[in-house]
């Protein structure tokens, strides 16, 4: 089932690993209560998707102080995830995806060509949850310079909102 603005967010369930290099496992219901933006990008240690994460890192402390929680989402594993959170000092868990059956479910794979063959790809895309589930705001095809600082943006604006 694909997420769609105004309505809960699917459930998931999904490996998660943190900064500390713990490994434990994330789902809507553990993040239920708390706001939190879940980013979806295509691959760890890759261009575009190395500006993207590390944009969410160097806003983090700022997500942090309006109460919402920052998660990268890929269809890499779990080392791989481990090696990309340590080289770039990334503070907010990353979801493993491998089998992508949560990207696949929201209809974020799709076939493309890359010099003439074929290749799996994941759309990159933005989820803004709030503190009961519902998805508030939907960030589709993301350029990558700047979106974190979008998002940060459209959640303060909700945060404000709704004081």
């Amino acid at each position: 089932m694909k997420p769609e603005l105004g309505q809960p967010l699917p459930p998931f369930s999904l490996p998660l690993i943190n900064f500390r290099g713990a490994q434990g496992d994330a789902s809507l219901a553990t993040l239920q209560g708390q706001p939190f933006v879940l980013f979806v990008y295509p691959r760890d240690d890759t261009p575009g998707c190395t500006v993207e994460v590390c944009q969410f890192r160097d806003l983090y402390l700022q997500f942090r102080d309006i109460g919402v929680e920052v998660l990268g989402l890929s269809r890499d594993g779990v080392k791989s995830h481990r090696d990309f959170i340590k080289k770039q000092e990334i503070p907010f868990p990353l979801l493993c995806d491998e089998k992508r059956e949560v990207i696949g479910a929201w209809g974020l794979i799709y076939e493309a060509k890359m010099y003439g063959k074929p290749v799996t790809k994941v759309a990159r895309t933005t989820y803004f949850v709030d503190g009961e589930g519902i998805v508030r705001q939907i960030w589709e095809d993301v350029a990558p310079p700047g979106h974190a600082a979008q998002v940060l943006e459209f959640a303060r604006e909700l945060i404000a909102a709704a004081k």
